[in-house]
């Protein structure tokens, strides 16, 4: 036999939310997966110039989202397990590997909240330092200037974007026209690059941020019903 009452509610409550804890863990895998492989910053990221390269922070958020993802679905699959077995041992490893994941996440979204701008700004930096060593370079180096002719373009095709801020956009523009430089995409656009770049990363952010305020609420849950219940397993007279 196993508990009984209002204990088996929360029993069953425990391997619902562990279900969905262990759903959540293969969505922000899945989504981890998604930001490291996808093409606009995969394209973006993997550029190098002058023997510099983008910055790796974005990487590196990205690949220990990975991690936590990949963690929280062992994490729920114990909590499931230990709920149906009604195991004292498996519900608190549980509950503490819940306590150490609540306190990374926090700590994790504490710091992300605090250099929220910064992955986007510091690649606003690096597409700066390489356009203007193009166009410092366009007339007299011809071979760095193809080097960083390159790697501009690849931001400008894969952004839709052309130049620093509107004036430059401009500028990049009227060198394309009289063939001096060969950098705005093909299409054609107005809008400065800087703009693209935020844009495109702080949407990820904050889609991260979303996704671990949902996680977290979901693991206060788990942590309240986790604790009744060995509680109630303990004080269980069939056991």
């Amino acid at each position: 036999m196993g508990v009984e009452g209002c204990t088996k509610c929360i029993k069953y409550m425990l391997f619902f939310f562990n279900f969905i804890f262990w759903l959540a863990g293969g969505v922000i895998l899945g989504v981890a997966l998604w930001l490291r492989h996808d093409p606009k910053t995969s394209n973006l990221l993997d550029q190098q110039f002058d023997g510099a390269q983008p910055p790796s922070t974005f990487y590196i958020s990205v690949h220990i989202l990975i991690a936590v993802g990949a963690v929280m679905m062992v994490v729920g699959f114990l909590g499931c397990y230990g709920a149906i077995q009604e195991s004292q041992c498996l519900l608190g490893t549980f509950f503490a590997c819940l306590v150490i994941l609540f306190a990374c996440e926090v700590a994790a979204g504490i710091w992300g909240f605090m250099h929220r701008d910064t992955v986007s700004k510091e690649m606003m930096n690096y597409y700066d330092s390489v356009y203007d060593k193009a166009m410092a370079q366009s007339l007299t180096d011809k071979e760095k200037k193809q080097a960083a002719a390159s790697v501009l373009k690849v931001f400008h095709e894969t952004l839709i974007c052309c130049g620093k801020g509107q004036g430059t956009t401009f500028l990049t523009q009227f060198t394309d026209m009289f063939g001096m430089t060969d950098l705005c995409p093909s299409s054609g656009t107005t809008v400065n690059c800087h703009t693209r770049i935020q844009e495109l990363f702080s949407d990820k952010i904050y889609l991260i941020g979303i996704a671990a305020l949902v996680v977290a609420v979901i693991m206060i849950f788990e942590m309240i019903f986790s604790m009744v219940l060995c509680c109630g397993i303990r004080n269980s007279p069939v056991y």
